[in-house]
């Protein structure tokens, strides 16, 4: 059976594409919930609290009620329809790219926070602003904030709802690992759908333990 699973010509182009698609989504959910999260520990101004409030409630976001806001905004009647993104990769890029901010956001605000309150006075008695103790709390908790963004690029990996809804898993082109495993199960294709779960538990555990591998290195 795993033979068969590893020797199906659909196997590595749908493990392309859902690396590509989740990769994509895990970069743009750390480009914004890493400084953000680090903000919200740094700065107090009105609103705060509600938006670390928010960071922490959107965590359990539903996968379909994002898939459904996203189809509605990217559909031809939508306000984002006339860029055609509709059931393309960016679309699906753009799903998990929403359900893993919340996650990179608010845990990058707990470890930043701990980082602040023991190092915060050291470093503005230093010479540094608030600006510039941002990428220095992120360097300090290197690996808290890698703990951010691998749980968000967990939740990318494992996404199902939101990328059907907005992707419509179509063969060669939006068919990822997940959905195609829920697709293949149904069919009763089970040796592609075994094949693509080792694959997906396989390369999840590798990526995660390259980089905490790297992280944990001694900088000297």
């Amino acid at each position: 059976m795993l033979s068969a699973a590893f020797a199906h010509p659909d196997l590595w182009p749908i493990t392309g594409l859902s690396l590509t698609v989740s990769l994509s989504a895990t970069l743009a959910a750390a480009a914004l919930g890493l400084p953000l999260g680090t903000a919200l520990a740094v700065w107090h101004f009105p609103g705060r609290r509600i938006l670390v409030i928010a960071a922490n409630a959107l965590l359990g976001l539903p996968p379909a009620v994002v898939g459904l806001a996203l189809y509605l905004t990217l559909s031809r009647s939508g306000p984002l329809g006339p860029l055609g993104l509709l059931f393309t990769p960016a679309a699906m890029v753009m799903a998990q790219a929403v359900l893993a901010l919340p996650i990179v956001t608010a845990l990058t605000h707990r470890a930043a926070e701990d980082l602040w309150r023991a190092y915060g006075e050291a470093l503005m008695d230093l010479g540094a602003s608030r600006w510039r103790a941002v990428p220095a709390l992120l360097a300090m908790g290197r690996l808290g904030m890698l703990t951010a963004v691998l749980a968000g690029f967990g939740r990318t990996m494992s996404e199902v709802g939101a990328i059907i809804v907005v992707g419509g898993n179509i063969a060669g082109y939006t068919r990822t690992m997940t959905t195609a495993i829920v697709l293949e199960t149904s069919k009763g294709d089970l040796p592609l759908a075994l094949g693509l779960g080792l694959v997906l538990i396989g390369l999840t555990v590798m990526i995660s333990a390259a980089a905490f591998a790297v992280a944990a290195r001694p900088t000297w």
